[in-house]
């Protein structure tokens, strides 16, 4: 069964969508503030987390980069405020996704199943015969779904980076639009609008590149998309 934390101080909303997701099969444990969400973190496993931007104390921003700073569990923001900076600022402080309240819980169910389906179960086994890919000092473990140094220094890493890098690396070489990255890293799910691409390039820029200003990585193709440079190898 999937295990959702969802961190949120309005009670009523979180009755309902303990009652939607229970009859989806998804098991919801509820935090209404940062103090509470580190207890359920600290006494349980989860699968992903919802996590409220608005709440008292310790914002959900914040929380979020303090979770990205040691975990790389999926985290889908909500948000009352429907303008893109909001919804960016999420996404640069580590988020994968974000919906908007009101929202509808079908959809936020589709973005939480999108996601998962992204990401192994926890409980499962690893693959050890899985693909490694390498460029330069890096390592990607497909399996594990981890960012390594070769002296295997573990880089924190989100899952929306996770599946950016991922397509870059099966594509080096070769000049990939936005909407080709929106396409393989989350499908449908996208708006029209959505800046996700050029903050997890942002993001991934300052975890690999020397310097994040000038970058050598990953290129920008003016008016076109990105260009990952680097030979990948692969074991």
């Amino acid at each position: 069964m999937i295990h959702i934390l969802v961190v949120d101080d309005d009670t009523e909303l979180l009755e309902l969508m303990a009652r939607f997701f229970d009859r989806h099969g998804i098991a919801i444990q509820v935090a209404t503030s940062g103090r509470e969400m580190d207890k359920k973190l600290s006494t349980g496993q989860f699968d992903l987390i919802i996590l409220d931007i608005m709440l008292p104390g310790e914002d959900g921003i914040t929380l979020c980069r303090r979770i990205r700073s040691h975990s790389n569990i999926p985290v889908i923001m909500l948000t009352a405020v429907s303008e893109t900076p909001e919804r960016v600022v999420g996404l640069e402080v580590g988020a994968d996704d974000y919906v908007t309240k009101p929202f509808d819980p079908r959809e936020l169910l589709a973005r939480v199943r999108a996601i998962l389906r992204r990401v192994p179960k926890r409980d499962g086994p690893a693959d050890s015969s899985a693909t490694c890919l390498y460029f330069k000092q890096w390592k990607l473990d497909i399996a594990r779904r981890e960012l390594r140094q070769l002296d295997n220094t573990l880089i924190p890493i989100s899952g929306g980076e996770f599946e950016l890098l991922l397509t870059l690396m099966n594509h080096p070489g070769q000049l990939l639009s936005r909407d080709q990255l929106l396409d393989y890293t989350k499908g449908a799910a996208h708006d029209v609008f959505d800046r996700s691409i050029d903050v997890l390039i942002s993001r991934l820029r300052r975890k690999i590149e020397a310097n994040a200003r000038r970058p050598e990585i990953i290129k920008t193709v003016r008016n076109a998309g990105y260009l990952f440079t680097p030979v990948v190898r692969r074991s």
